[in-house]
């Protein structure tokens, strides 16, 4: 099943058929009948007793397109879980946690939310326009905070970097960055500014 959020953001519903994945792994799918294949963070939750992915769109891409066209009943090829962003908040001493998105990075932080709904969290999620809030309403709306660059529908215009700079974060925060590459290490470099020891900063880097 294909829900869509925007006209290129959607996102893709799959059976689970029994598939074990710890919050923050990712899975390959690739369209039947080709070859190339592509890497896509699982959306859902842990307990859900489907799997979702977010996908964007991307212009002349093989598999995005594909995906965008597929019909209930059409099989897809997945392989996986992979990836080592795992999530599991009972491993980390302090119970305070900061994410932080660009675009369809925010996919693990929802299954995160998901998986553990009573976590002490705080979402700050970048991008151009308000309505790329990606199921926004799925987070605690006091616990989400929208910094949008190209129109004033979110909670802060610009980019979480010039969000972030202007905030007091706690040096004890498990910070967890998933993005593109320049806004993670434009947020790397302001966290440890604060004082959070590269120790507590996960990241995980979406081309």
């Amino acid at each position: 099943m294909i829900r869509h959020l925007t006209e290129s953001t959607f996102v893709v519903r799959l059976g689970r058929n029994n598939l074990q994945f710890q919050t923050g792994q990712f899975i390959l799918l690739n369209y039947v009948g080709l070859a190339d294949q592509r890497e896509y963070s699982v959306y859902s939750g842990e307990n859900d007793d489907y799997l979702e992915v977010l996908v964007r769109e991307v212009e002349g891409g093989k598999v995005s397109g594909k995906l965008k066209q597929l019909k209930v009943g059409q099989e897809i090829g997945v392989d996986g879980p992979f990836g080592f962003f795992r999530f599991d908040p009972q491993k980390f001493s302090s119970q305070k946690f900061l994410f932080i998105a660009t675009g369809t990075g925010v996919s693990p932080f929802h299954s995160f939310v998901r998986t553990y709904p009573e976590l002490d969290y705080q979402l700050i999620h970048g991008v151009r326009f308000g309505n790329e809030a990606y199921d926004l309403a799925d987070f605690e709306k006091e616990k989400v905070k929208l910094c949008t660059s190209g129109d004033e529908k979110g909670d802060f215009m610009g980019r979480v970097s010039d969000y972030l700079f202007g905030q007091k974060i706690d040096a004890g925060t498990n910070c967890f960055l998933c993005g593109n590459s320049e806004m993670i290490f434009e947020v790397f470099d302001i966290l440890t500014g604060k004082g959070v020891p590269v120790s507590n900063i996960y990241s995980e880097v979406y081309f």
